[in-house]
């Protein structure tokens, strides 16, 4: 935004200058949160050479579903823009269309509780938004501001762990009024209310999975609170008593998922007098206190820009949900406190790959207390971990954190539910359970002419992926002594070998009496036939815990890199699927499920070709589009983010159960990260990208992996040419 865009009255003139003195102290060169740019994966891709096919659908192909709005790292309250609801994180930034203000987001279609939205003069419950334009907006870790044309309004955000300040500059003629959508967020809410405490506050709830409390505080005089509507829509208008003047309108919202109360004591705690310039500029500090775990030098500007900005993505989700002093409501609707912060399921299907591992890295604290949270939570479900829309997966987070050194959470607890849902068929563990135990893989239905969005077992995608999750809790059974399970659960986890078809070479379903499905393309996509959201090739090389027993399921190295290749090469065939964008040949980066497989290379003696493959993703694939802001598909929580800072570091969490990371070669001649209160640098020693040499501390390493033990003790140098 430029200051010129802004029209010239003395209260929005002051606004402009007080934004002026609102820069950090810290010098541009010292701070790395100048680096962020919150709206990086904000746009969506649109062309062919982008996307990989021709965009045909009315509805928008997936961008990376994130929201520019302004949160803390993992925090309750994600104060966010909110241009069209249904929609991702609720923002696309090809809008200019402005509905309000939400302050819960997760990017998955769901949430935004409780909008808000300055207005004066004429609006309709059904007819309120606002044009904005991006030249009138800006966006900053704990920080976000926009101009709203059709009001006048200079609306600026920002944030605490449970509260979010609003500050709304109006034209000084102009009568404030704020409007709060209570009827509406993501989650169709049936039950919600508003009301006047006193002179000063307001309070309510608002349902949509999970009912959001809030606890509200004004700087104007509240002078009633009316429903309106009109045959489509009902909205609350909160109006002040002389509210004309120059004074902004200042509104400071606790939240809480237990009570009114709670969202008022959060606020007192969080936010008691502070003013908006000083909330911000803690948002800030707490962010650069993150970033600043990870430090490089050299490189671009550019790349930089990426890896802080990524690194940021990262850090927004699982959210908290416990209030100040503990409380929480637990899985079955009651209020608990088990003395730790209470945070929501993390995405296993797309994170347990890396970002879990990455949190559990700078954040060990608030990873011991995820991994509470979900224990806590199975213990009261049923007795089985959660798990995330498809597959298993905390399996391979508790496994890692624990053998990474974070164990101030108890291991024997969470493995017992761990254990309960690889050994024991029932609803809330892993689907198909009783198929995968029986046969030692999950049985597809052979049909033809199956749509690409319809739902059936995802039975390969299951099975393999099933293996490893046996894999991780093994290593979990024998820290606890638990040789028989362990000698199951590994005997298990080479049943990914179970549905390798050695006439493709691909893996392949197969239906109940054990024959491969006829009708097999491996060009076609599913969303859940025999794949999840992948088509065969996508679905190749995933056995983290035996890259060697996968790559010799193949007549020879010479095979597996024939078929590498062709991955890489053979041509989408312009299949239009709404979550498969940006891709290499069928290699897809816009969805998970083949993140790692550039790295099979590794394994045939061939790592300077996996490095070209890196290196091209990391370069093209996470500023696209004709903005710049633009993903290859959906960050889903940070896995995409997570993906680009370990390449960028040079080392990859290939199989995150183990305590040990694959070797890639860094972006930057030198890496400092402080991990578990230890100082770790990663060297870069010469220009070119094939490795010849790993060394730590001083000692030569074996392979292309380097341990977390001796990542701790002695860094790691890597040896290029």
């Amino acid at each position: 935004m430029t200051l010129r865009d802004i029209r010239p009255t003395s209260a929005l003139a002051g606004a402009a200058m007080c934004l002026l003195l609102l820069l950090p102290a810290r010098t541009q060169a010292e701070s790395l949160t100048r680096y962020v740019n919150p709206f990086l994966g904000t746009a969506t891709l649109w062309l062919p050479e982008d996307l990989g096919y021709t965009h045909t659908e009315t509805k928008r192909a997936w961008g990376a579903e994130v929201s520019p709005g302004s949160s803390l790292p993992n925090a309750m309250v994600q104060a966010s823009p909110v241009t069209m609801y249904h929609s991702g994180a609720g923002y696309q930034y090809e809008d200019h269309e402005m509905y309000g203000f939400a302050h819960t987001c997760k990017g998955h279609w769901n949430l935004l509780h409780l909008p808000v939205m300055p207005v004066t003069g004429y609006f309709y419950p059904r007819n309120y938004a606002s044009h904005f334009s991006h030249q009138n907006e800006e966006a900053h870790p704990g920080y976000y501001r926009v101009f709203l044309e059709r009001y006048g309004v200079m609306a600026e955000l920002t944030t605490t762990l449970r509260c979010a300040f609003h500050r709304y500059t109006f034209r000084p003629e102009d009568e404030k009024h704020l409007l709060v959508d209570i009827t509406r967020n993501n989650g169709r809410p049936r039950r919600y209310d508003i009301h006047q405490v006193d002179d000063h506050t307001l309070a309510g709830f608002q349902d949509g999975e999970g009912r959001i409390y809030f606890y509200a505080t004004t700087n104007y005089e509240v002078e009633n609170v009316q429903m309106q509507h009109d045959q489509k829509h009902q909205v609350a208008v909160v109006s002040f008593r002389d509210s004309q003047g120059e004074r902004p309108l200042e509104v400071r919202f606790g939240f809480s998922f237990t009570s009114i109360e709670g969202a008022r004591a959060n606020l007192e705690a969080e936010m008691p007098s502070q003013g908006f310039d000083e909330v911000r500029q803690a948002a800030d500090a707490t962010w650069e206190q993150l970033l600043g775990h990870l430090r490089v030098e050299g490189g671009t500007e550019r790349q930089r820009r990426l890896l802080y900005s990524c690194l940021y993505r990262s850090f927004l989700w699982p959210s908290l949900r416990s209030d100040v002093n503990g409380d929480y409501i637990d899985e079955q609707g009651q209020r608990a406190n088990g003395g730790f912060r209470y945070y929501t399921n993390p995405s296993f299907w797309d994170t347990y790959r890396n970002k879990l591992i990455l949190l559990s890295l700078l954040a060990p604290d608030v990873a011991s207390d995820i991994i509470r949270s979900i224990t806590d939570r199975g213990e009261k479900r049923g007795g089985y971990m959660p798990t995330f829309f498809h597959g298993d997966h905390a399996s391979t987070f508790v496994a890692g954190t624990w053998l990474r050194g974070i164990q101030d959470f108890d291991l024997k607890r969470a493995y017992d539910l761990l254990l309960r849902n690889a050994t024991v068929p029932g609803r809330g563990g892993r689907p198909f359970l009783d198929e995968y135990i029986a046969q030692g893989w999950i049985a597809e239905k052979d049909t033809t002419d199956v749509p690409t969005e319809d739902e059936y077992k995802a039975a390969v995608t299951k099975t393999v992926e099933y293996a490893y999750d046996d894999y991780a809790t093994a290593l979990i059974a024998h820290e606890l002594k638990d040789k028989q399970n362990e000698r199951l659960l590994r005997e298990r986890s080479m049943n990914y070998k179970n549905l390798f078809d050695p006439s493709t070479g691909f893996w392949r379903g197969k239906t109940a009496d054990g024959q491969w499905i006829q009708d097999f393309d491996p060009y076609y996509p599913y969303y859940a036939y025999q794949y999840r959201e992948a088509n065969a090739w996508q679905s190749l090389f995933f056995a983290p815990h035996d890259p060697e027993g996968m790559v010799a399921l193949y007549p020879s190295p010479e095979a597996v890199e024939r078929k590498l290749d062709s991955l890489f090469s053979e041509p989408w065939r312009g299949y239009e699927a709404w979550n498969m964008t940006g891709f290499i040949g069928n290699y897809c980066h816009g969805n998970q499920p083949d993140h790692s497989v550039p790295y099979t290379y590794y394994f045939i003696g061939k790592q300077e070709k996996a490095q070209a493959i890196l290196d091209l993703l990391m370069d093209r694939y996470y500023d696209m589009g004709e903005d710049h802001l633009a993903y290859a598909g959906m960050d889903d929580a940070g896995e995409m983010s997570a993906w680009y800072v370990f390449n960028a570091i040079g080392i990859y969490t290939y199989s995150p159960a183990d305590p040990e990371y694959i070797v890639t070669v860094p972006l930057f001649p030198k890496v400092s990260l402080n991990v578990q209160g230890r100082d770790i640098t990663i060297r870069r020693q010469g220009e070119g990208r094939r490795i010849t040499a790993l060394q730590s501390g001083g000692r030569a390493l074996k392979g292309w992996f380097v341990t977390h033990r001796q990542l701790l003790d002695g860094g790691l140098t890597i040896q290029t040419e």
